[in-house]
């Protein structure tokens, strides 16, 4: 018997490694500190191009997101994410704690009455530290669970996820999954359709789920949920990567405006 395959799983995509920038940056920010404040790029960015992009930073540009996806995708089992991670009151927790202890930091620790490089590397460190804890978290809960689980209540990712497009008329810039009719989410294998064919298989039986754009999405969504809609996929947590149109054995899906 043919052994059952983990539901979700690793899927290599062509693209940039843009991990190196996130490695760079915490030992880097280790010896000057000042670089800590290149974290604000990474913190308007998502939110800013989600306003007509959606989710398309995390998915595309962030390097921490693509640490996730294209090195430790290879080694994480792959489990479901907890579906608490997911509500509005858990990540709405996260968003304050964050920038609570993000304030707090910048209260405590920044030397402000000394001025010039002092406080600027005060106020780098700061966010360098942000940075550090949160990605530490990540990459642990991506050996515990699935690689984009810290995604899934990443404040920012969280913000960007409230300003993101959620319905007609969309922004022309807005780019999203859209998923032909033809979609056949419960569809035959070739081997259970012959023996149909031959009467071997009583009917009803012999279908397997295909859920292929499921199985390799970052972010555990099912994007063949819009087959036949107009609008497309707008789940804003979709991060517009892209691996559910590559791996889509009908090639009947795809990423566009």
């Amino acid at each position: 018997m043919q052994q059952k395959k983990t539901f979700h799983r690793h899927f290599a995509t062509p693209g940039l490694n843009l991990y190196w920038i996130i490695i760079a940056y915490i030992i880097i920010g280790w010896f000057y500190p000042v670089v800590g404040l290149i974290a604000l790029v990474c913190m308007i960015g998502p939110v800013m191009t989600s306003i007509w992009k959606g989710r398309w930073w995390c998915g595309n540009v962030c390097p921490r997101g693509n640490m996730y996806d294209r090195l430790l995708s290879k080694y994480s089992p792959h489990k479901p994410i907890p579906a608490f991670v997911r509500t509005f009151g858990f990540r709405l927790f996260m968003v304050f704690f964050i920038f609570s202890m993000f304030g707090i930091q910048l209260t405590l620790t920044v030397p402000w009455s000394e001025g010039g490089m002092a406080m600027w590397s005060g106020i780098g460190r700061v966010f360098w530290t942000i940075i550090v804890v949160t990605t530490i978290v990540g990459v642990t809960l991506s050996f515990i669970y699935a690689p984009r689980t810290w995604c899934s209540f990443c404040p920012m990712g969280t913000i960007s996820r409230w300003v993101a497009p959620k319905k007609a008329p969309l922004p022309k810039a807005f780019t999203n999954i859209h998923v032909s009719s033809a979609c056949q989410m419960n569809a035959r294998s070739s081997e259970s359709h012959q023996a149909r064919l031959n009467g071997r298989v009583a009917s009803g039986e012999g279908k397997a789920k295909c859920k292929g754009c499921a199985r390799v999405c970052p972010m555990q969504l099912t994007p063949y949920d819009s087959r036949g809609q107009e609008i497309g996929y707008l789940d804003p947590d979709c991060l517009k990567c892209g691996k559910c149109t590559l791996t889509c054995p009908s090639k009947i899906m795809t990423l566009k405006h």
